[in-house]
């Protein structure tokens, strides 16, 4: 887009104050800042005007999850499928790693965090360490892509480089930039980082994909031809990746998709649930558990709502480009967002001061046909970092990592 280009899109969005100070730029900034208001998506905005339609009534159904004890008796079946699909390259590996260590006191990519005590571990490494297991055994490496943020992907990429990629062969290790949204003030208008600068945001965890494409990794996934995808998040240090056994018992039992679960610790624990909503697989939020939810039970007297997600779900790849071409669910979020005021000075918020626009990769789950609940023993593969102590702390994953026999 030219300037004139620039100030028409800006005029028809009534959004002319983002040109406020185009003036006082040099040609690199402004090169920016046009770059960066012709890629915004004007039409987000419409979300913040639609009228909130009554919420329909929804009809939510436990969703029996395939069980340990069944997994055991068809280990060895399910895994020589998974292990089959990954010879014949059918498989890639996605890795969400686009956020930052703030949480840990750690101003870097959440994955350069070093868990290590006597010797260097760090996140990515773990991760690395887990896929490498099941290539070694496969005999057979995966396409593995990693999402970054804007504001991480140089240095992501650099610590790969610093660190020979973990022993994991280059060619196979592909990263792209998530893509970015700007965020608004109460008034729908578009908030500036600085001068030269809109205030962007991720689209969220349902938006990979969506940014696989975007950044040209569709071709790469398709000249690849692979049939699965497994996608996951950068948090948890001892899952495992492209695990086979997961992979081949989504095939055997005829579905498109698939959601590591875990037992919950405890009926009020704060973690997602796998269940049916409408007859549709369904991720409901613990903030959305009514107390008969939480406390029903089934016929073996276990909680009827007892296993939650982690966040690493196989996705068949066919049914991914079909809901590319459908309008996900765009969901509107109250946050604090830093901004310039209107003399150009930094302002830190420290109550939410407007919306950010995000997907959920809850409703990539929801508009799948289908969804296996494959149960992973918690000890084993369940080992979130992400605060500092407490709950899903470095501590309680360091105590887990030394629990699988895993040097620190």
């Amino acid at each position: 887009m030219n300037r004139q280009e620039i100030i028409k899109k800006t005029e028809e969005a009534k959004q002319t104050h983002l040109l406020k100070y185009v003036d006082e730029l040099n040609e690199k900034e402004k090169e920016q800042l046009f770059s960066q208001i012709e890629e915004a998506d004007f039409s987000l905005l419409d979300k913040l005007n639609e009228k909130q339609s009554e919420k329909k009534e929804r009809f939510i159904q436990p969703l029996k999850a395939l069980e340990w004890d069944e997994i055991n008796e068809h280990h060895q079946e399910y895994e020589a499928i998974g292990l089959e699909q990954i010879r014949l390259g059918k498989v890639g590996a996605v890795l969400l790693a686009g956020g930052q260590g703030t949480r840990l006191g750690f101003d870097k990519p959440k994955g350069m965090f070093n868990v290590g005590l006597e010797k260097d571990l760090f996140i990515f490494e773990c991760l690395i360490n887990n896929l490498l297991e099941v290539t070694n055994k496969a005999n057979a490496y995966i396409p593995f892509y990693i999402m970054c943020s804007e504001k991480n992907y140089e240095d992501t990429v650099a610590f790969f480089e610093e660190h020979n990629y973990f022993s994991y062969p280059k060619e196979y290790v592909l990263f792209f930039k998530q893509e970015m949204v700007p965020a608004v003030d109460y008034q729908g208008k578009i908030y500036m980082e600085s001068k030269c600068s809109l205030s962007l945001s991720p689209n969220g965890n349902g938006g990979w994909f969506s940014s696989m494409a975007k950044a040209g990794l569709l071709k790469d996934v398709k000249e690849r031809k692979l049939e699965w995808l497994n996608v996951f998040s950068v948090d948890n240090v001892l899952q495992r990746i492209a695990d086979p056994v997961f992979i081949g018992a989504t095939i055997k039992h005829g579905c498109v998709s698939g959601g590591k679960v875990v037992r919950k610790a405890e009926p009020h624990e704060k973690i997602g649930v796998l269940c049916l909503e409408d007859g549709k697989p369904q991720i409901v939020e613990y903030y959305e558990m009514t107390q008969d939810m939480i406390s029903l039970r089934n016929e073996k007297n276990e909680l009827a709502y007892n296993f939650g997600v982690t966040l690493n779900y196989i996705f068949k790849e066919e049914k991914l480009e079909e809901i590319l071409n459908t309008n996900m669910p765009i969901h509107v979020v109250e946050k604090k967002i830093p901004h310039i005021n209107e003399n150009g000075e930094m302002i830190s918020p420290d109550k939410p001061n407007g919306y950010k626009f995000e997907t959920l990769a809850l409703d990539m789950v929801h508009l799948m046909e289908n969804c296996l609940p494959f149960e992973c023993i918690r000890e084993h593969e369940f080992a979130p970092i992400k605060n500092a102590t407490g709950v899903d702390s470095v501590e309680t994953a360091r105590a887990l990592l030394k629990l699988n026999n895993i040097e620190l």
